[in-house]
Parts: C-alpha cells; sequence; structure tokens
C-alpha cells in the first residue's frame, strides 16, 4: 500500500493574516502532514454582491453582516502572499498547496508552478473550470460533496474528454456541511465511488474530532483532506469546523498507525513478532498423574498444560491407547519419545 496523502486544508483560516498563514505552514510541518493546502480566489470572481452567506458561515463568524462578498474580500491571498508562502514551504520543507475558484485562478496557480489540481465540491459542476483544469493534464483531485453519482461522472467526463487521463484523477468523498453531522457522512459512498469509477478515493472531512478520517483510512482513502486551525475559537467561517494543531498531530499518527495495520499480505499466519508467544500461550500434552512404563495411556491420563512446546493437544486421540516406553511422573510433559 502507497502511503496515505494528508491535506491539511488551512483554507481562509489565515484570516487574511500572512503571519497566521505562516503559522499554520509551521503546524503542518509540526503533525507531519503532506500537504497545507489554502485557496485562491478573488471575491469580485467569486460571488455576485448580493450572495448571501451560507448558513453554517453566517453562524461560525457571528457578525451582523450577511454578505459572502464583505466576508471573502477580506479573506484573499495577493499574488505576493501566494510567492511568500510557497517560498516558506519550500523552506519548512513541506508542499505548498491551493484550490482556485475561477478559470483564471486555475491557470494562475498553473503559472505558479502547481503540479497538482483540486476541484473544490462547489465547482464540479463548473464546465468551463473543469476544462481548464483539464488542459494541462496533471493529476486532478475532484470533491464531491452535494453530489450525486451522475453529477460525478459528468465531471469525470468533462475532464477526460478534455484531455486528462483517467488515471489521473482520485476522487474524494466529501459532505459540505460545516461540520457535518455523523448521520450524513455516509462513508459507504467512498467505497461505491471506488467500484463505479475504477479510480483512487479517498474523503474530505467536515466532521468533527478525528475518528472519521480515521475509519476512511482503514476502509481505502488513499487521500485525506481535513481543516486546521490555530484556534478554533477564532473569528471566521470555517475555524469551528477545524482541527487544532494538536489534533491535526494526533490524526496524523492515528493514520500512519492504520496504514500500518492495514498494509499486511492478507495471508492469515502467525507474524514475526508473535511467534515467540506460541509455546507460551499454547498448550501441550502433560501426565495428570504418575504412571509406570509400560502403561497404555487413556483420557485420564493426559492434560493440556502450558508451554506449548511439546505434543500438541490436537494430536490427543492419537496418544490414548499409545504405551508409555518410560516411568513419567504427574505433571511431566509428553515426549514423543516416551510413547510408542
Amino acid at each position: 500500500m502507497s502511503k496515505v496523502i494528508i491535506i491539511a486544508e488551512a483554507g481562509v483560516n489565515h484570516n487574511g493574516d500572512i503571519v497566521m498563514a505562516k503559522k499554520l505552514i509551521d503546524a503542518g510541518v509540526d503533525a507531519g502532514v503532506d500537504y497545507v493546502k489554502f485557496q485562491t480566489f478573488k471575491a469580485d470572481k467569486l460571488v455576485s454582491r448580493d450572495a448571501k452567506k451560507a448558513d453554517y458561515q453566517s453562524k461560525n463568524i457571528g457578525d451582523s453582516d450577511d454578505s459572502q462578498y464583505n466576508m471573502l474580500k477580506k479573506l484573499e491571498l495577493s499574488h505576493e502572499d501566494h510567492i511568500e508562502l510557497m517560498a516558506y514551504c519550500k523552506e519548512r520543507n513541506i508542499k505548498f498547496f491551493s484550490t482556485a475558484f475561477d478559470v483564471d485562478g486555475v491557470h494562475y496557480l498553473n503559472d505558479l508552478g502547481l503540479e497538482l489540481f483540486k476541484v473544490p465540491s462547489g465547482e464540479i459542476t463548473n464546465y468551463p473550470y473543469l476544462k481548464a483544469i483539464a488542459s494541462f493534464n496533471k493529476p486532478v483531485i475532484l470533491s464531491t460533496g452535494m453530489c450525486t453519482e451522475q453529477e460525478i461522472k459528468d465531471a469525470v467526463g468533462v475532464l477526460t474528454g478534455a484531455g486528462l487521463l483517467k488515471e489521473r484523477i482520485s476522487i474524494l468523498h466529501c459532505n459540505t456541511e460545516y461540520p457535518t453531522p455523523m448521520k450524513d457522512v455516509n462513508l459507504k459512498a467512498m467505497l461505491a465511488i471506488s467500484k463505479e469509477f475504477d479510480v483512487e478515493v479517498g474523503y474530505s472531512d467536515h466532521t468533527l474530532g478525528i475518528e472519521v478520517p480515521i475509519a476512511a483510512v482503514a476502509m481505502g482513502a488513499v487521500i485525506i483532506e481535513k481543516h486546521f486551525t490555530l484556534d478554533r475559537t477564532l473569528p471566521g467561517p470555517d475555524h469551528v469546523a477545524s482541527l487544532e494543531p494538536d489534533e491535526l498531530k494526533q490524526m496524523v499518527n492515528a493514520i500512519r498507525n492504520i496504514e500500518l495495520a492495514i498494509s499486511g499480505s492478507g495471508i492469515k499466519e502467525p507474524s514475526a513478532s508473535e511467534m515467540k508467544n506460541i509455546a507460551i500461550a499454547r498448550k501441550s500434552i502433560h501426565i495428570s498423574r504418575d504412571l509406570p512404563m509400560g502403561h497404555i495411556i487413556t483420557d485420564d491420563d493426559i492434560m493440556a498444560l502450558r508451554p506449548g512446546d511439546g505434543i500438541s493437544p490436537m494430536r490427543w486421540n492419537a496418544v490414548v491407547g499409545k504405551r508409555l516406553t518410560a516411568d513419567k511422573k504427574g505433571f511431566d510433559k509428553l515426549l514423543e519419545t516416551d510413547i510408542a
């Protein structure tokens, strides 16, 4: 099994502050994630001036301004910010990643040299956006929040029809509610996606806590994306549904452990670590009472006791009826040389 790719979604949790953005990168490095992902957008090209905030955004921010435009305008990253954050990621030896939300943004990220693209759930029905991403023929991660299976088929069809090789597409199961109620996670849908599309699958998580992404890895996810923040109490649309740094580290450690746990051959056989315990934990046939040489062994003459380094109790019936070739005392282990 290849290593699970863990994407730590900083998103807009920098609150428009480059210093905070760098601290998020530091937290990603400390946790051991593979990518720290931001968001590349211009509010003017993303939402209309009268677009309202989503319910979760209004609830999480808690101000009286219902404008999605005003909220996003404060969260933009400038070109200089992108260059500075990419350089800082390189310095910290972690991969920079970002999601664009329009065609210009996609081309901008390609010009910056990104080797991987992410289609966010909200853009999966954006035909020109999908065509633009496909035109680079670079690996694409497709997030599927709010999607039907047919919508995923349509998006994959646009991508491949525009020249993207299918083997470069990975699909993330996702629920676009922040936070996602556990009853709405539907992790089995990830398995259905894997079966239907025959591509690598993963999970983009918006639940509280770390249990669900860990479970997703156990079920076969090879990519995990999870929002994180420096502090869940900070103002902003996504902080409340994000992990704090210590939790992010716990999630990464748990995923790496799960990777090891499911990496075996699939053949049921003793592992190298447990071989030494076979004789200690199992039993072998012992004599239950003093018996003379020549005695014919009955069921009452033997018992199963640890250690298991003698004759296996599975040979019980083969031992009964045999003749002792030597005197044996009670609790003595029965040896192959003791019977004929």
